[in-house]
């Protein structure tokens, strides 16, 4: 089939195709942005479920990067001279195979098998032994996770040329004062998608992972316990169907559009004429339409592509970005577990409070951000002040941040004193008379909440004697270091589980909740102006490489360290690892919530303050290059003045030649006509 479309089929699209691309557009941003949020919302689960800690999970989540990196700068060069509607199609499907395969270990893998020295038995009473149950079968089945390391590699691939491609279809095709608020909805919904892959993500953390595999009554964990896996499978199903039919309209839809009448070259702003000097914008309209042989596509990549690094406006712009997006990346990844963690909720409710809270904010300040930008009528420095300065806004609220804490809480609720763990030598404080004839196991990690109200790291520590009941319904009696405790008397209890957390925390969770709502809004206020310093900063021709480019750069320097080296801080944090069944370290149970905090908040707010100080020497840089830039304007206005001047007085002295012909042949007839 022809690569070009009839021009009958051209015209039964007007008024209309553009519109339709944008809806398509949109709902392939909405179902690549659920998947990705859906994807960071199961961090705890996939820590959990395969034994990882958060460093490796960094790792995963961003394999989807790595999927970028190798083919983005190729799909955005040459995908721009092709068929960009149909690209994009294909890339769904691949980003709807790759969150199949993420889901694919789940049905490889065995029965999740959590660590606990409890014996289920309904309705009896038992003896508790400290020896733990679990063996060593299919330990191996855990590397398992590699599959979802691959998967998420081909959702990147997948995912690759929507945004290029798309933005730049648009921007070539609307009109001018329309793009940039096409742009801002388009973006909108892209923030739409994770409120829902954040709502799936609550709904399937609440489902236990083997859920109608299992019996439920004799689990003995809660959504709110360390242990607890949910059904994170089963969001990846999801998510794989909706991105399979977003691939559907845009096979559909034509290579290329009629070019808008106000988009030639007389319409443009003096500032985007100085950017796009000696590149005429019908000539770029368009090349993508022009047949051209692959190989001479690619002898023109390379000297193409140092002549947008050499835009020194776009090279600072990019630095910008990639240190910003570092921080970005890292604070968004690991949020929904600093809310766990921190504030002592479940990864359910975490996940809903920012579906349904923090990224409407986000989607809501990102159309505004449009709408203004229309409405005001940016200039490329006035969209970069207006960027910048609610960036530098967001900043200094988000300071308030280090004071909305929770503090380490005291020594006895852990069952030992300090906070370090080790497992050569045992914590002081761990083992003492109330529990020396148990023969407990420092390994194990199984809490209980005590009648007295502090939490034990097992039943065993507890100097529990017996159980009964089943399930979350297990009651641990004769528990003699709740005396030591401070009870003295009586059959001392202990129910399955942590007790309830502090009322500090709960107090000050809402205020970080709604500070969290302000400074997501403000923030992404400058989101779409910020995206347009881009698109305008660069040739016409060069539009779609660099945004390719721009995608390339931040995913690699940002979107695949950022979430590897803040897992790798986080777990510095660990105060307790979980064990696996044969033997290593397994994912962490509980940290240090002050070092966690510090560390969390520190590195976030120490990589936009290096990203503040850029983008200083980046508006110095913008400002001189428009100086020189209407500086040479102005010289080729003059002289094009000059050029109109003599080309006048060539057709006055043309008319004047032809004038004096035409009296002399006149003349000459005259004469003629009197001889005869």
């Amino acid at each position: 089939m022809s690569h070009f479309l009839p021009p009958s089929f051209l015209l039964s699209f007007p008024p209309h195709a553009l519109q339709m691309f944008l809806v398509a557009l949109s709902f392939a941003y909405f179902a690549k942005a659920l998947s990705g949020s859906y994807m960071k919302s199961t961090i705890t689960q996939l820590e959990r479920r395969f034994d990882i800690p958060s460093y490796l999970t960094g790792v995963i989540d961003g394999s989807f990067e790595i999927g970028n990196l190798l083919v983005i700068a190729f799909v955005s060069y040459f995908g721009a001279k092709l068929h960009r509607p149909k690209i994009i199609a294909m890339g769904c499907v691949l980003m709807a195979m790759g969150t199949f395969i993420i889901a694919l270990p789940h049905f490889l893998i065995g029965r999740y098998k959590f660590e606990t020295s409890i014996r289920s038995s309904v309705n009896s009473t038992n003896n508790l032994s400290p020896c733990p149950a679990l063996g060593c079968e299919g330990e191996s089945n855990l590397s398992m996770w590699i599959y979802v390391f691959l998967g998420n590699v081909l959702r990147g691939i997948g995912e690759t040329p929507v945004q290029p491609l798309g933005i730049s279809y648009i921007d070539d095709f609307a009109r001018e004062e329309n793009a940039a608020f096409y742009i801002g909805c388009v973006q909108t919904i892209a923030v739409i998608g994770p409120v829902f892959g954040y709502l799936l993500g609550s709904l399937c953390a609440k489902i236990y992972v083997d859920i109608g595999f299992v019996n439920m009554e004799s689990i003995t964990i809660s959504p709110g316990d360390a242990r607890w896996v949910g059904a994170w499978w089963l969001g990846y199903l999801v998510a794989g169907v909706i991105t399979l039919l977003s691939a559907i309209p845009f096979w559909f839809l034509p290579r290329s559009l009629p070019i808008p009448s106000d988009r030639g070259p007389a319409q443009c702003t003096p500032e985007q004429t100085s950017f796009i000097k000696d590149s005429p914008l019908l000539e770029h309209k368009y090349q993508a339409d022009e047949p051209a042989s692959f190989l001479e596509m690619a002898k023109d990549f390379i000297p193409t592509l140092k002549t947008l690094l050499g835009n020194p406006v776009y090279f600072i712009y990019l630095c910008v970005t990639i240190i910003q997006l570092n921080s970005l990346i890292g604070m968004v990844t690991y949020k929904p577990k600093y809310i766990e963690q921190h504030y002592g909720q479940s990864a359910s409710k975490a996940n809903f409070l920012m579906g349904t809270i923090n990224i409407p904010a986000v989607a809501l300040g990102i159309f505004t951000g449009g709408l203004l930008m229309k409405r005001l009528k940016l200039s490329i420095m006035g969209a970069a002040k207006f960027a910048f300065g609610t960036s530098l806004i967001g900043y200094f609220l988000s300071l308030f941040f280090f004071v909305m804490s929770c503090e380490n809480p005291d020594v006895e609720v852990l069952g030992w004193h300090g906070y370090t763990w080790s497992a050569v030598v045992r914590p002081v404080g761990l083992f003492s008379a109330c529990n020396s004839d148990c023969v407990c196991s420092d390994r194990d990690w199984d809490p209980v909440c005590g009648e007295n109200g502090i939490t034990y790291v097992s039943p065993c520590l507890a100097g529990c004697q017996t159980s009964t009941g089943s399930g979350k319904n297990t009651v641990f009696s004769n528990c003699s270091c709740a005396v030591a405790a401070g009870l003295s008397s009586g059959n001392l209890t202990a129910s399955v589980g942590h007790c309830p957390h502090r009322d500090d925390c709960d107090r000050v969770f809402p205020y970080f909740l709604a500070l969290s709502v302000i400074t997501s809004f403000i923030i992404s206020l400058g989101g779409t102006p910020g995206y347009m310093v881009l698109i305008r900063c660069i040739k016409p021709q060069l539009k779609s490489l660099a945004l390719g480019f721009h995608t390339l750069s931040t995913r690699t320097l940002a979107g695949i360290p950022a979430p590897i080296y803040f897992g790798a801080i986080i777990d510095t944090t660990c105060l307790k690892w979980g064990q696996k069944r044969c033997g290593g370290r397994g994912a962490c149970r509980i940290y240090n919530t002050t070092a966690y905090r510090i560390a969390y908040l520190g590195l976030t707010m120490g990589l936009r303050t290096v990203s503040f100080l850029l983008c200083i020497l980046g508006f110095v840089l913008l400002k001189r290059h428009l100086r020189r830039e209407e500086r040479s304007a102005h010289q080729v206005a003059n002289g094009g003045a000059e050029l109109e001047v003599l080309r006048k007085e060539e057709v006055l002295a043309s008319n004047s030649d032809q004038s004096l012909r035409t009296s002399t042949t006149d003349y000459n007839n005259t004469e003629r006509e009197t001889r005869l």
